[in-house]
């Protein structure tokens, strides 16, 4: 990602990649270990991306957004809002009743974090992104405090209800955002 936003020019097509990591720690810039009680074996990675400290694993879908901020007349915190406008609209559809913090980026189901997000932004363009758990086992997130919020619950849309499959609502996630940054030059 960050090759990719170092090399690009103002002209080259924005991108998503969309993925499912095997289980991993991430710290972000302003990650402090500290947040992490226990990694057992999960191996712990720091990343340049905003933010503390998450879990990514399988069962949850990661959407990297290589957006050129400047092209597209956005700012970073524009930006955020679409990344969890894109996962409240897909929860929506499901009868879940989503929103997220001012004071805490992401998406919350009441209290519940079901999608976290961590940017970055190089030479005009944001690259990380979100990752929403759908079908993933939680347990490692016991390991942390998410997002650096000691006792912070997390959730997935399988908790909640929703029986569609994964890659259907990956598909549905990934419509989402691309809905939610068109209109953008």
């Amino acid at each position: 990602m960050r090759e990719f936003t170092d090399q690009r020019s103002a002209d080259d097509a924005d991108e998503l990649w969309v993925c499912e990591h095997p289980a991993v720690y991430t710290l972000g810039q302003a990650g402090k270990r500290e947040h992490i009680l226990n990694s057992a074996d999960i191996p712990i990675v720091q990343s340049d991306r905003g933010g503390q400290v998450t879990y990514h694993g399988p069962g949850q879908v990661v959407i990297y957004t290589l957006i050129n901020l400047r092209r597209s007349n956005l700012g970073v915190r524009d930006m955020v809002i679409r990344l969890e406008n894109s996962v409240i609209e897909l929860l929506a559809e499901h009868n879940i009743e989503a929103a997220g913090r001012r004071d805490a980026p992401g998406v919350y189901v009441k209290e519940a974090k079901i999608a976290a997000l961590g940017l970055r932004v190089r030479r005009g363009c944001t690259y990380h992104g979100l990752a929403m758990n759908i079908d993933a086992d939680l347990t490692p997130f016991s390991g942390i405090d998410p997002c650096g919020y000691r006792g912070l619950e997390v959730t997935s849309t399988s908790l909640q209800g929703v029986t569609v499959a994964k890659d259907k609502i990956i598909e549905q996630l990934v419509s989402h955002v691309r809905g939610q940054l068109a209109g953008t030059p």
